[in-house]
């Protein structure tokens, strides 16, 4: 292991007093690779608390420009970053926090032709997206490639997450099964969501990556953790693997990847 510079040991310090973490478990962190997929209102506070936490290498990836109607809720870009790549913007910022990190960008959708690549040496996947197609993508090459990672969703004044461990735990389309269809459910600019809510969601989404990390406590395996933040109402809903699930069943019917009907969104979370 390598020894912590002086400047190290005082930027990690509070990682480092915690006994679940500590000297150890900041070297895990700093050795760890996490690729964000979306960099909106939940990639945003994730990128942000894993780059502040050392996290050793940070992936992002959007295809999308900064809209000035973005940053009520996507916090890692300011005013000045209208029309600039969202994944540049990102960049910026997560590096002046913290230059102990390397940060790779990837300005681009991503698609079942492509996502094998981009998640290709990463531990763990954060799915910041918003929309299902991209969602079910995720999922799909996630097992397919054995990566765990965390499932993310917000609307309105509600959110939504469960981290995946393929083949272990279940995963989204045990839950979800397939996306929609097109008129089942408003668009995001048709019901809007109220800013912190991302950062709510957010959060919780880099502390399971850096609890993935450092092995240190319970990840939402099997879980749904649910919030309404109208009441401050958390709920955690139980789950079990479908045997019947069509990727991570004995038996899957998904057996390569393939991108899903995409239902436009036109309000990045």
């Amino acid at each position: 292991m390598t020894d912590f510079t002086e400047e190290q040991l005082q930027r990690y310090s509070r990682h480092i007093l915690l006994k679940d973490v500590g000297v150890e478990g900041q070297h895990k962190i700093m050795a760890g690779k996490v690729l964000i997929i979306g960099a909106g209102g939940l990639g945003a506070p994730v990128a942000f608390y894993l780059a502040a936490a050392g996290v050793g290498h940070i992936g992002i990836v959007d295809a999308d420009s900064v809209d000035l109607s973005n940053l009520q809720r996507q916090i890692i870009h300011f005013t000045h970053d209208v029309d600039v790549a969202k994944v540049d913007s990102a960049q910026e910022k997560m590096q002046a926090l913290n230059p102990d990190v390397t940060v790779t960008t990837f300005h681009k959708f991503v698609s079942a032709a492509n996502i094998n690549d981009i998640m290709s040496g990463y531990d763990f996947v954060i799915d910041g997206t918003d929309n299902f197609a991209t969602k079910f993508l995720i999922n799909d090459a996630c097992v397919f490639a054995g990566i765990p990672f965390s499932h993310g969703g917000i609307l309105r004044f509600n959110g939504q997450t469960m981290t995946v461990q393929p083949h272990h735990t279940a995963c989204y389309r045990c839950v979800f099964h397939k996306p929609p269809p097109k008129d089942a459910v408003p668009t995001c600019s048709e019901a809007g969501v109220l800013g912190a809510i991302a950062g709510m969601l957010g959060t919780i989404q880099a502390a399971e990556a850096l609890k993935f990390l450092t092995g240190a406590g319970r990840l939402l395996h099997n879980s749904l953790l649910t919030f309404d933040a109208r009441t401050m109402d958390f709920r955690k809903v139980q789950l079990k693997r479908n045997p019947g699930c069509p990727i991570c069943s004995d038996h899957p019917t998904i057996t390569e990847l393939f991108d899903e009907e995409q239902i436009v969104c036109e309000v990045q979370q």
